[in-house]
């Protein structure tokens, strides 16, 4: 699997299309107007920003996860990327509850085929993102839980989990950071993506931090971007001197601006 396609993301949790636009003929150049030679565009750093460093969140770092409750099997819509669409099935259903107030509910896909196997997972991952500062959980109503070796997402209140891609992501480390990525797009983007002083971050830094950010600007500058905030701000002693040093100089004005917000890092800070 190359290093793009491993880049995860489901904005809003439909299924994206790209479009296709056929070949024009190539102009005739005019004898008399050349055009200006366009500024040379800069090449971000990295390809994606989840797999610089393993270590931003470990499995030793402190989770606010207080709790898990069994509530039943209920019909539930959950989003599944072995189909690319909705489904409708009757979930096994947990209330996960956390030190800091926040909650959510984890829809597990019936495949588990017990209560006992379900809460397994719902366990699993609700202590994962409890990890997660309170500024990433603040908006996830709903995480949803399948087998599968997809894609995780992140969007619509929602965490979308594939189980089965999780043997990947805990291999090389990056489990928590790609949870990271996920849940900023579902706590972060709705007010920060657009937002006219995050335009004119992205300006002012004239580059972006990773190719994936720079071809998808709009969705996916936050994601990329916040969790190497995260390592320089919080986590600046245990990333190396050299990613410290390329972050800083890459998104200085992404920094500022997640700097002038108030942004809750807990457990995190």
């Amino acid at each position: 699997m190359n290093t793009h396609s491993r880049i995860f993301t489901l904005l809003i949790l439909l299924p994206l299309f790209s479009c296709g636009q056929g070949e024009s003929p190539a102009p005739t150049p005019s004898p008399v107007s050349i055009p200006p030679k366009p500024d040379p565009i800069k090449t971000p750093p990295f390809s994606g920003t989840i797999f610089q460093d393993p270590d931003i969140i470990t499995g030793t770092d402190i989770t606010t996860f207080k709790s898990l409750v069994y509530s039943g099997q209920e019909n539930r819509t959950m989003y599944d990327r072995r189909v690319a669409d909705w489904v409708v099935v009757k979930a096994f259903l947990f209330n996960a509850t956390f030190e800091d107030g926040l909650k959510f509910e984890v829809q597990v896909n019936p495949e588990f085929q017990s209560e006992e196997l379900a809460k397994t997972e719902a366990d699993k991952y609700a202590k994962v993102i409890g990890k997660l500062p309170t500024a990433l959980r603040q908006d996830v109503q709903t995480v949803w839980i399948h087998k599968g070796k997809q894609l995780f997402g992140g969007g619509n209140n929602n965490i979308l989990i594939h189980t089965e891609q999780t043997v990947d992501y805990e291999k090389d480390g990056i489990l928590e950071e790609t949870l990271v990525h996920e849940a900023s797009h579902t706590s972060l983007d709705a007010k920060h993506a657009t937002a006219t002083g995050w335009l004119a971050a992205q300006v002012a830094d004239d580059n972006f931090i990773s190719t994936y950010a720079r071809d998808n600007p709009t969705r996916e500058d936050i994601a990329e971007s916040f969790l190497l905030y995260m390592a320089v701000r919080y986590r600046s002693d245990w990333i190396s001197a050299s990613l410290k040093t390329t972050i800083e100089q890459t998104m200085p004005n992404r920094i500022a601006y997640f700097d002038k917000h108030t942004l809750n890092m807990s457990p995190i800070k």
